[in-house]
């Protein structure tokens, strides 16, 4: 839905402004969100949408230059979206903006075709600077993430660190997000909309390769993980 709230405080002419879609699932965060953006010269938020449904309807009802999404959020994971996002705007700007640590999500927002990637903990002109920085074209990367993705190319490597977590599946580390959530297999199932069968081979396969045993360990390990993430 569009969003007609916080005009900008200084006027940009309509044809230099640029549009921005926000893709945001906490009121809270996304009414600041917003609100940031709106007060920036030559920035105007066109719309937001707070599930991946709704995102991809919208936007293709509405003008954007740039959406600045989680990749957690109601509905799907964000990683899906990105894909979606490109394969049906490919010049449009994609900035993800998340709690998860960069150090496992953010080669694979890169993959799924994000323009660049920010921590919600850095501080709001770090924010403005990438989307600038995106809107120009251009990716952006914190210095870390930059320098683990020279290491990878230059080792020609495709494990993004030594975790183990970082062998899984993007659709294998959306479905240990949501175990970590305390969803039930035919929660999950519903939430990715995907069979309850399915579900289970791909809890089988993280299991494998966490080198975990019984389902009581995968659930006790995707708690921790999560709860990880949460004060990452």
């Amino acid at each position: 839905m569009t969003h007609p709230e916080h005009p900008p405080l200084v006027a940009a002419p309509l044809a230099s402004r640029k549009e921005i879609f926000v893709v945001e699932d906490h009121p809270i965060f996304r009414r600041g969100l917003i609100g940031l953006l709106e007060t920036q010269p030559g920035l105007h938020v066109c719309g937001w949408a707070a599930s991946s449904p709704c995102a991809l309807d919208q936007l293709r009802q509405v003008r954007a230059d740039a959406v600045v999404l989680d990749v957690a959020i109601e509905g799907a994971n964000g990683l899906e979206l990105l894909k979606h996002l490109r394969a049906e705007h490919p010049h449009l700007a994609l900035l993800v903006l998340s709690m998860h640590d960069e150090s496992i999500y953010g080669l694979r927002a890169l993959r799924a075709g994000a323009s660049g990637y920010v921590m919600k903990r850095e501080p709001d002109e770090v924010l403005l600077q990438a989307l600038h920085q995106v809107l120009a074209g251009e990716v952006f990367v914190s210095e870390a993430l930059g320098r683990q993705v020279i290491y990878r190319v230059a080792r020609h490597d495709n494990v993004a660190s030594d975790s183990p977590i970082a062998s899984l599946s993007d659709r294998e580390l959306e479905v240990l997000a949501l175990i970590g959530e305390g969803k039930s297999t035919r929660e999950v199932a519903a939430n990715l909309h995907i069979s309850i069968k399915t579900v289970d081979s791909h809890r089988l396969h993280i299991k494998e390769k966490l080198g975990l045993t019984h389902a009581a360990d995968l659930i006790r390990f995707a708690v921790q993980w999560a709860e990880e993430q949460k004060h990452a």
